[in-house]
């Protein structure tokens, strides 16, 4: 039963595409998976597993306190393996199908208002270091790049007198996001006088660079964002994507269409983006509550 589940992994990865924490996503779901069948429900093949084994598996992850959108995620890997396996097995049938997914909780995204966002940029340009950080959250707040392409941008990919970048998003798909002046000026100041001192004579093509010259990690930039926050006394909890989800917050509230974010965002389904319309919706009814006489 384990080569199956090592073929699927190539697959996902050479022919997909996948990254490699969406890779990773996708073998501790099929890890518990594989383990569950086996040991539990003492299955030794493939072709032996059936509805009810997957049905019992969901249930015990409900049982251990599992989200829905988690358990519908899990259900997710599980169809496209089944559909794997009976394309190159030739297994028969497929287990998984006609178990309803169940729906999700989806909680809305945490977005900084347009002030807190002019607190976060508004760092004062007084070293390599702050002139490097400032030009990364300009550039992420003004694409709504995630955190993972802003980090993996190469210097080819920036087009600063056209005015946009090109990233890879998940499953290596390209797409061109719009820069606008402000952030477009604090990269220029980034790559001519910043970048070459944090260079230290190392070649990288990487645009976000570390003090030792080597290209900044997630951790790296995450740790940074916190950084700043405090010291602009930014009360509100960050996550990584909070300048993405502000932007596309911030876009669609002054009357940015929703295929337009929708593109800009990299988002196969629209549904995906449509959660920032909720937002949008929750945010001016705050404003109604805290503002009217007779709220």
């Amino acid at each position: 039963m384990q080569y199956p589940v090592e073929e699927f992994f190539h697959y996902l990865q050479i022919e997909r595409g996948l990254s490699d924490n969406t890779l990773q996503a996708y073998k501790r779901d099929l890890s518990n998976y594989y383990q569950f069948v086996r040991e539990q429900q003492q299955r030794t093949d493939w072709h032996q597993v059936t509805r009810h084994d997957i049905m019992q598996f969901l249930y015990q992850l409900n049982d251990q306190g599992k989200s829905s959108a988690t358990i519908a995620r899990m259900l997710s890997t599980l169809r496209l393996f089944h559909q794997f396996l009976i394309r190159e097995y030739q297994l028969k049938d497929d287990p998984s199908l006609h178990i309803e997914t169940p729906k999700a909780n989806r909680k809305l995204p945490k977005v900084l208002s347009p002030n807190d966002v002019d607190k976060l940029l508004n760092i004062p340009a007084a070293d390599k270091f702050s002139i490097r950080n400032k030009a990364m959250l300009e550039t992420l707040y003004a694409t709504g790049l995630r955190v993972t392409e802003l980090i993996s941008l190469t210097m080819n990919d920036l087009h600063l007198t056209m005015g946009f970048v090109r990233c890879f998003g998940k499953g290596s798909k390209e797409r061109i996001v719009p820069l606008g002046d402000v952030a477009r000026d604090a990269l220029e100041l980034y790559i001519q006088s910043a970048r070459p001192e944090l260079m230290k004579q190392k070649q990288t093509e990487a645009v976000f660079v570390n003090h030792h010259g080597n290209p900044i990690s997630r951790q790296g930039f995450w740790k940074i964002i916190k950084a700043i926050a405090a010291e602009q006394g930014i009360e509100k909890e960050l996550s990584p994507h909070t300048l993405r989800h502000s932007f596309a917050t911030h876009l669609l509230e002054n009357g940015a269409d929703l295929r337009s974010v929708q593109e800009m965002l990299g988002h196969a389904d629209i549904s995906t983006t449509q959660i920032y319309t909720h937002v949008s919706k929750s945010r001016l009814k705050d404003i109604y509550k805290a503002h009217h006489p007779r709220a």
